[in-house]
């Protein structure tokens, strides 16, 4: 069976316990098994089935409440299974959920790493840099380059710990292994999601 995880921008696939990434422009490889997956793009979604029409929607066996409007498939699916702590899903967009209890608190989401480098560029192309991603917050940059990066990873980082008040942090998503150099009592779990819809899987066996 073949997992796919549909994003902002990318159809990032699970086949054999390896991951593939492909861009939403990009043309999909021929598949043979059984595809399952969650998607938070319906054009993406309509791309996955026009390729593969036997796709199963994973989002029709996700139980999970909670008062928050608007809750994205992925960001409940990376809450499965956390009974206390906060789930930061750090890809183009950055989504923080706390659980309490097994129960969904509420969340907030911020800018990606790269959309706010992007936004300093945007301004000027002399604040148009690579990130320095090694940043002390208890010193204050001397050069545009450190003031940029610092202003980025701080702005992300404090809003996270400030909620997270000394729980575990879970961190996946691109930018997880980044940030979890910052944020303390993290842990990084690069395959949350996939392994979160296994967990689905298994305990749906109408499934396969």
């Amino acid at each position: 069976m073949i997992l796919c995880d549909i994003g902002n921008s990318t159809f990032h696939f699970y086949i054999n316990e390896k991951e593939r990434k492909f861009f939403l422009h990009e043309e999909l490889p021929s598949l043979n098994e059984t595809i399952c997956f969650i998607s938070v793009n319906d054009k993406a979604t309509a791309k996955l089935l026009s390729r593969y029409p036997n796709a199963i929607n994973l989002e029709h066996y996700v139980k999970f409440e909670t008062q928050y409007v608007g809750m994205g498939i992925d960001r409940k699916v990376a809450c499965l299974g956390l009974r206390d702590g906060v789930i930061v899903d750090a890809g183009s967009a950055i989504t923080v959920d706390v659980m309490k209890e097994g129960t969904h608190q509420g969340g907030f989401i911020l800018p990606g790493i790269r959309k706010l480098k992007e936004t300093y560029a945007q301004i000027s192309p002399k604040l148009d840099f690579d990130l320095a991603l090694k940043q002390n917050f208890d010193k204050i940059p001397q050069n545009t380059k450190d003031a940029i990066s610092y202003s980025i990873l701080k702005a992300i980082v404090l809003p996270i710990q400030e909620i997270a008040h000394n729980q575990t942090v879970v961190l996946t998503g691109g930018d997880a292994s980044l940030l979890h150099e910052y944020i303390q009592n993290s842990t990084c779990k690069n395959e949350l999601i996939f392994e979160n819809m296994k967990g689905i899987i298994d305990a749906n066996s109408c499934i396969a």
